[in-house]
């Protein structure tokens, strides 16, 4: 849901102010990388209604927006291995970065020296001259190293005795001073691929990227990419960047994580999603959610328009969405307000629609049923369902007799004399007059009805008598109220 969200925050941006809204694939962490992926976010976007300008598609073709500009391609990044590594070498040819090859065992011995001292390791400006890089070593050595090695990596050289100066478009000016960061490793030898840091930098230089907005996670690497862009002397074209505040689980604090929906019985993700190791997660598209429903809870989880309106179609929200109205502070999810948002969104859909939606449902239940016929079952029972799903649970009755009765209900309503009355209320009146026969007869109305919708639906609760006849007719009543009396023998 997190990453939908950035999605959208960014989509609806780059839109409302005339702009491209680019779908770029970073896979250069490879320890990270999962298979199907990235089919998955662009499925996910796809059924939000969420469509890249210029990025690639699930079967790996170049989107390219409309516009006279050429797309940035390509857009995944280990595709565009080859261009990291010359702006890498570039930092440490003017002095922003250097060579590391401190080995996994030796920096493990640096963080075990550093706790036996009660401190943390950090590598940075006090630790780094005495490791194994390029500042420490002789130029010959480093040369070596360089050309039989295959484990060194570039780290960038922090400032020493810095305060970075930058500004959120939703947090405001921040401060940060250097002594707090460390050197981040930018890329590495072993598999020639960049951090992020590095990429991230590089390609939203090079694809003339104007706003970065992203999730709270990021902000502490603010002040090394304001670095990086001055290293690279890029100031002029750095974009702006906004971090969006965490979503939350729904009670207490703390982000909001699979385990929170496994517990509480609600889906994170927006599609279903089988892991490699195949395990299952439930998405909102598979739980019955409508996209508008799903991507209208989403903009609200962190944003607020200002007024009162809560229900906004896509457009609507190009039109209304403003980073000056997202929060600093987590944004708590309440799965009750998601059900209320598709409960809305299905309340908007046309009885045809709903109907053709439910119809593929009852065929599933080894029900034909006459379109038109479904569209009148659906007009009368939609105020009361929160899915399309829950018009079985809801009506299951008007399509086929009940085989089950509620035990409880049976237990207070299925009494012998109880069932007499009813029976004889059906045998001697019709659907109009069945109400004012119980009552001139002087029987128990409460009682005698709930019987009579025991018999005909199963259950004593549920929709009214006379909507009931209405639709499956009054003799196919009779005969089941009557299969409910052999039931009670």
């Amino acid at each position: 849901m997190g990453g939908v969200r950035t999605a959208l925050y960014n989509y609806l941006y780059a839109k409302q102010h005339g702009g491209d809204f680019i779908l770029r694939i970073e896979d250069t962490d490879s320890n990270r990388f999962v298979p199907g992926a990235e089919e998955y976010i662009i499925e996910a976007l796809r059924w939000c209604g969420i469509y890249p300008d210029e990025g690639v598609d699930a079967a790996g073709n170049v989107v390219c927006s409309p516009s006279e500009r050429h797309p940035h391609a390509p857009y995944r990044q280990s595709q565009r291995r080859g261009i990291y590594r010359q702006y890498a070498e570039q930092l440490v040819d003017s002095g922003h970065a250097y060579y590391a090859f401190d080995t996994a065992a030796e920096l493990e011995e640096a963080r075990a020296r550093a706790e036996a001292q009660g401190q943390t390791f950090i590598y940075n400006h006090l630790t780094r001259g005495d490791l194994r890089n390029s500042l420490t070593l002789p130029r010959a050595e480093v040369k070596r190293l360089l050309a039989e090695r295959t484990d060194w990596t570039v780290r960038f050289m922090m400032p020493e005795d810095r305060v970075v100066q930058m500004d959120d478009l939703i947090r405001g000016h921040i401060e940060v001073h250097t002594a707090t960061l460390d050197d981040k490793v930018l890329w590495k030898r072993a598999d020639e691929l960049p951090t992020y840091h590095l990429a991230n930098i590089v390609d939203d230089h090079l694809m003339e990227i104007t706003e970065v907005i992203r999730g709270e996670e990021w902000l502490p690497s603010l002040p090394l990419h304001y670095l990086l862009y001055e290293a690279f002397g890029w100031q002029d074209s750095q974009p702006r960047f906004a971090h969006l505040p965490l979503l939350l689980k729904p009670v207490g604090n703390g982000k909001l994580s699979k385990r929170d929906g496994d517990k509480l019985g609600f889906p994170v993700f927006p599609l279903r999603w089988t892991s490699p190791t195949g395990e299952t997660s439930r998405g909102y598209r598979e739980d019955g959610y409508f996209p508008e429903a799903f991507v209208n809870l989403l903009a609200m989880l962190g944003w607020n328009p200002g007024t009162e309106q809560e229900i906004f179609s896509l457009d609507e929200l190009v039109q209304a969405f403003s980073l000056d109205k997202v929060g600093k502070s987590g944004a708590k999810f309440n799965p009750d307000k998601a059900k209320w948002f598709n409960r809305e969104y299905l309340r908007m859909r046309s009885d045809k629609e709903l109907a053709a939606l439910f119809l593929p449902i009852l065929k599933e239940k080894g029900v034909e049923a006459d379109p038109a016929f479904v569209q009148d079952v659906v007009a009368l029972i939609k105020e009361r369902a929160t899915f399309v799903q829950d018009f079985w649970d809801i009506a299951h009755y008007l399509f086929v007799a009940p085989t089950e009765f509620v035990q409880k209900d049976v237990d207070k309503f299925g009494k012998p004399e109880t069932y007499a009355a009813a029976l004889e209320a059906m045998e001697h009146s019709t659907a109009d007059t069945l109400e004012n026969y119980v009552r001139e007869h002087g029987m128990p109305m409460g009682k005698v009805m709930n019987c009579i919708r025991l018999g005909l639906s199963g259950a004593a609760s549920g929709l009214a008598i006379a909507d009931i006849l209405r639709f499956i007719g009054y003799d196919e009543g009779l005969r089941r109220l009557r299969c409910l009396g052999s039931r009670l023998g």
